[in-house]
């Protein structure tokens, strides 16, 4: 069996910290091979990067989820034994759950809202000396979340509750305040969803019958017990944050839009299928998870290695949608590139990889996808908006990160009123039922 590249260290996690997002490509390109060892927190780390990696990573038999998400990150970003942590029939079952909530009606009520939410900021913005993209489309946003699933959203909560949910993001990757801050957002939002879960259970809150809030709130799990309250809440938060989340993607839409004055033209003019490879390829070039964790179910051997059964294992994920071996040119900014991609569930992972029913890939991204879709069409051909000087640079080594002015835009103004199914039409929503 061959050698497999190893790091003479006794812990990488401070580099990691200082080279961030690159920090797995850049020991690939210097170890030219796609697996190597490291030390990450005080333990021996596989890394993995590309095509034939992910495959693997995403093999039930070979790997689980269990103890591989630290606890700083289930206290901040997706909540405490939550799905993300789970594995086998019971990570199966609750995952048919959130698969059930992404039906084509469903998503084309998504499309709606984000129609309706868009005109209604447009109308606020107009009256605004300068618009902050990156906090403005957090309020839109969870406006969104909450109409879409049926949490009841006072509108003097809206920018609380929003920044709840980015905080919890914004501290995926973080140590000191940041951390800190998430977990102090994440103990807010238990607070008041689970109020609302007890409510929905106690018939003291009506919601729509099918509606995301409903369906978590009365689902039960393989025992036919309900989920308990916390449990239930975590899950619900999990609809609710990754919608906030796409704020990130959506200023990073409107840099490549304001760089790429092309594309803004070719998606107002409706060009057949350009906005979905537009925001597809805002979602490959533009940095959003670093990697992902696993561990290792059952020793087996791949890629000259022997696999011991309990080790962590993580999966390069910028590292493989900027892979020359798969991506031409992939340090350039080209929609055009998914007219011909092979639609491999295993090569394009923003959003992990694999099977969105079966595996761990994230539920949520057709709803990531529609809402992107819908506000790249606004930015383009629904209003205008002057672009000061700023700063629209982004660190590599800030997880998350996000354009440092937050994209700022001046002097915003509608251009004629959105239509709903013209706006479905030009981003050619496969929900839309015309």
């Amino acid at each position: 069996m061959s050698t497999v590249p190893q790091e003479k260290v006794l812990d990488n996690t401070i580099r990691l910290l200082l080279e961030g997002f690159p920090f797995i490509q850049n020991r690939v390109e210097r170890f030219k091979s796609n697996i190597f060892k490291t030390r990450i927190m005080l333990q021996n780390v596989i890394c993995l990067h590309g095509e034939e990696a992910t495959k693997i990573f995403y093999d039930p038999q070979k790997f689980m989820r269990f103890q591989a998400i630290p606890n700083r990150i289930q206290r901040t970003l997706m909540g405490k034994d939550a799905i993300q942590t789970m594995d086998g029939e019971g990570h199966a079952h609750r995952k048919a759950m959130f698969m059930s909530l992404m039906t084509p009606d469903s998503l084309y009520k998504l499309n709606r809202l984000m129609t309706h939410q868009w005109q209604a900021s447009l109308s606020r913005w107009e009256q605004m000396d300068k618009v902050v993209l990156f906090e403005e489309t957090q309020d839109l946003l969870c406006r969104v979340a909450c109409a879409w699933t049926g949490v009841p959203l006072k509108e003097e909560e809206v920018r609380l509750r929003a920044r709840d949910f980015a905080a919890m993001v914004d501290a995926f990757g973080a140590v000191g305040p940041r951390h800190w801050r998430g977990r102090k957002a994440r103990a807010r939002a238990e607070k008041w969803i689970g109020k609302i879960i007890k409510k929905i259970r106690k018939g003291k809150l009506t919601v729509k019958e099918g509606s995301p809030a409903q369906v978590i709130a009365l689902h039960r799990d393989l025992e036919g017990d309900l989920l308990d309250v916390k449990m239930a809440t975590v899950e619900l938060i999990n609809l609710l944050r990754p919608i906030v989340a796409i704020a990130w993607y959506i200023t990073f839409g409107a840099v490549a839009l304001h760089e790429h004055p092309v594309a803004r033209r070719k998606i107002a003019g409706g060009e057949e299928g350009y906005v979905e490879m537009f925001v597809q390829e805002v979602r490959r070039y533009y940095p959003f998870g670093p990697f992902l964790g696993n561990r290792v179910k059952n020793d087996f051997d791949w890629g000259g290695h022997h696999f011991k059964k309990g080790t962590l294992v993580f999966l390069d994920i910028y590292g493989t949608l900027h892979d020359p071996n798969i991506w031409e040119h992939p340090n350039e900014f080209y929609p055009y590139r998914f007219r011909d991609w092979d639609e491999s569930p295993y090569n394009f992972i923003p959003q992990g990889g694999g099977d969105h029913y079966t595996g761990h890939r994230c539920a949520g991204e057709w709803v990531t996808i529609e809402a992107m879709k819908v506000s790249m069409v606004f930015l383009s051909k629904y209003m205008e908006y002057e672009v000061p000087p700023q700063d629209l640079s982004y660190s590599l080594v800030r997880m998350p990160t996000y354009p440092r002015s937050k994209f700022i835009m001046q002097n915003v103004r509608g251009v004629g009123q959105a239509v709903e199914g013209d706006v479905n039409r030009l981003s050619k929503c496969p929900f839309h039922r015309g």
